[in-house]
């Protein structure tokens, strides 16, 4: 029988659930075992794919598609899990489901309760994403906080969970917070009381605790906790703050975790290090040897988690080439208003992230131009791209009333149109060009020599495309169109002549890029900016 590890979280928001959940399949993955993470979302959307970043931050896509929640990211970044569409399981979801099963009959005139319909239906989805994995392990986090009304249901479905598959087949992690309290001096172990608390009253006892802390825990501490938690005295972890999220795992092997996990679990597996993990992502965190300036322009700059895998990527670029990159994150809309070449001074390397909408675009194509100008190491991602063109139409080929359909329904020369399949899109949900597709890539490219390959296949999340009206003048002036999606006659990437690293691509290369193995465009990217910092 396959056996899974539920990942709660009390106290406060915030906590490092996803993180947490995905250190822990790194951890059970270098004992020998394979795993695979599910994320429940209490929200009533289907997905987050509507959503504004400022309300939920990055949406991920996996590879078949699904506009998700971005701790999926954490989970494929830090572990070999393949993620897909049935990988989140929002609220949403569940209702829809039901709703559709009572109105087709499947209920036989029965009444259609939470008790047992829609736990019946949480629980059918995240033993469906363990069956069609074959795997060991399957670690589901319930997203909110214990005692949000929106997360009962879910929390019911892992009770019932727990109950029917028995000792040695599940188990629950529960992730709270032990407060500092600075004008007292003392760390407060109440609020996690609490947390367990309201958990146990829901018929949940957990077995392991995961304690967030500024300071060290301290003996006694730990012995309050064990006491009035009922838990055993080992199972209360210290989770230190660190530095870099990656070394969380290393963090959670010195408290012994994947031997308390294995040992609850009833499995035996040789005990194995992390040792490639801390030589080759953390030793190089820690300790890089070079420095790099990345100026990101974006339009979401206010939110951290707006641009979450982009700023991921561009670590693990900066991993893969021993050096630290100094993220500056500029508004692109601060661009429109002030001095350019202030704003952006020093920049190494200039990154255009993806983005809807007009707001701020203005500022996105003089940063485009600034770095074609300057001869600075530019990487245009989606809506990346669609500025580098506008701004070369403009500036460039010197045509007139050039934009993106998106942003001038009746621009003259729309550059940037609607895809031929969108035009027919009456619903917004889940209705773009989502997840993988081909791309064949010109030999003679920068893209080419990143990949050294000629076939490759990265994710998408858009409406727009290039127009290839307009690929013939484009030529003349020295854009190269080196990446195409052949079956489509679709533009993929462009690249620009006589620039040391000019590339930008319609896809979403940062979905795809881990610590231990940067992407090839955002480690060449890295690559580029430190030969112009040099």
């Amino acid at each position: 029988m396959e056996k899974f590890i539920f990942v709660t979280g009390g106290v406060v928001s915030s906590l490092g659930k996803g993180i947490a959940a995905a250190s822990i399949g790194k951890l059970l993955e270098a004992r020998g075992l394979t795993v695979t993470l599910i994320k429940c979302d209490p929200y009533i959307n289907v997905d987050p794919g509507t959503m504004s970043p400022f309300q939920h931050g990055e949406v991920y896509v996996t590879d078949d598609g699904a506009e998700a929640d971005l701790d999926l990211g954490h989970y494929e970044r830090f572990t070999n899990a393949h993620i897909t569409k049935d990988s989140n399981i929002t609220t949403g979801k569940v209702y829809f489901n039901v709703i559709t099963k009572e109105r087709r009959g499947d209920y036989l005139g029965k009444t259609v309760q939470i008790i047992p319909h829609i736990t019946d239906e949480i629980k059918r989805g995240i033993k469906k994403v363990s069956r069609d994995k074959g795997v060991d392990v399957t670690i589901v986090e319930i997203g909110g906080t214990v005692g949000d009304i929106e997360s009962l249901p879910f929390l019911e479905a892992i009770r019932q969970m727990r109950w029917e598959l028995g000792e040695h087949y599940a188990l629950n992690i529960h992730v709270t917070l032990l407060p500092y309290i600075k004008s007292a001096g003392e760390q407060k172990t109440k609020p996690t009381q609490h947390s367990v608390g309201r958990l146990r009253e829901i018929g949940i006892a957990p077995d392991i605790l995961l304690c967030r802390t500024e300071k060290h825990i301290t003996k006694e501490q730990r012995d309050k906790i064990s006491l009035f938690c009922n838990v055993d005295r080992e199972a209360v972890i210290e989770a230190a703050d660190v530095k870099h999220i990656y070394e969380v795992p290393l963090s959670f092997k010195k408290e012994g975790l994947d031997d308390l996990i294995l040992k609850k679990l009833n499995v035996k597996r040789e005990d194995k290090d992390l040792k490639s993990w801390r030589d080759l992502v953390v030793e190089r965190l820690r300790h890089p040897q070079k420095d790099v300036k990345i100026c990101v322009v974006g339009k979401y700059i206010a939110l951290q988690d707006a641009y979450k895998s982009i700023y991921e990527a561009l670590v693990h670029g900066g991993i893969a080439n021993n050096a630290k990159v100094h993220i500056l994150r500029v508004d692109s809309e601060n661009l429109e208003k002030g001095k350019i070449d202030k704003q952006l001074e020093g920049a190494d390397g200039i990154l255009i992230p993806g983005g809807f909408g007009d707001r701020g675009i203005e500022g996105k194509i003089k940063a485009v131009q600034y770095a074609r100008e300057n001869k600075i190491p530019f990487f245009g991602i989606c809506l990346g791209m669609h500025v580098a063109t506008i701004e070369f139409a403009r500036n460039v080929c010197g045509l007139k009333s050039v934009n993106s359909t998106e942003f001038d329904k009746q621009v003259k020369n729309p550059v940037i149109a609607l895809l031929e399949e969108q035009k027919r899109v009456k619903n917004l949900g889940a209705s773009m060009r989502l997840g993988a597709y081909p791309c064949k890539l010109s030999k003679r490219s920068l893209s080419f020599e990143a990949y050294k390959k000629e076939s490759v296949s990265e994710r998408h999340r858009h409406r727009y495309e290039f127009n290839n009206d307009y690929k013939k003048p484009f030529e003349k002036k020295g854009m190269l169109f080196v990446g195409m999606n052949v079956r489509k006659g679709l533009v993929e990437v462009i690249e620009l002549k006589n620039h040391p690293w000019f590339v930008a691509c319609q896809f979403h290369p940062e979905f795809k890029s881990k610590p231990d193995r940067a992407h090839p465009l955002f480690r060449d990217f890295i690559a580029a900016a430190l030969d112009h910092h040099k």
